[in-house]
């Protein structure tokens, strides 16, 4: 299995999250460099998954007054539906309640509810285009 660990804004570990997420979010689906990097990525923790020593998961947490947010959460293409991300999410969900933080939301693309759903988390609110894909919000409170 993959090991998710943290990965500190500035570190090697985060350099490979970022190119990561430029694989998953800006060349398979089509999202802006000035949408994916939004200038909030120093205030917020970042989260790996290594495998055999490379970045095959990562995300963000952002911490918000009235809870934290889960985003830019991506899977290498080869290995989704593998449980890297159930592993890296969970990982997440632990750090979060690790300080003391219950509620937390995300923004989800429409066809990745069912994922969070697993986690208890529900969606609210309707449907809307963000980076030109269907999303839902969703928390767990």
């Amino acid at each position: 299995m993959s090991l998710p660990m943290l990965a500190p804004v500035g570190s090697d570990l985060y350099r490979l999250g970022c190119q990561l997420r430029c694989t998953v979010f800006m060349d398979e689906q089509g999202v802006s460099e000035a949408e994916e990097f939004d200038g909030k990525d120093d205030g917020a923790t970042h989260m790996v998954s290594l495998l055999h020593g490379n970045v095959v998961g990562v995300l963000r947490i952002l911490w918000l007054p009235q809870h934290a947010k889960v985003g830019r959460f991506a899977v290498q293409r080869e290995l989704r539906g593998q449980g890297v991300g159930r592993q890296l999410f969970q990982s997440c969900l632990d750090h979060i309640k690790s300080r003391s933080v219950e509620r937390i939301m995300l923004e989800a693309q429409v066809d990745s509810i069912h994922f969070y759903q697993y986690f208890g988390f529900q969606a609210y609110g309707g449907d809307y285009l963000d980076a030109g894909m269907l999303h839902r919000a969703m928390k767990n409170y």
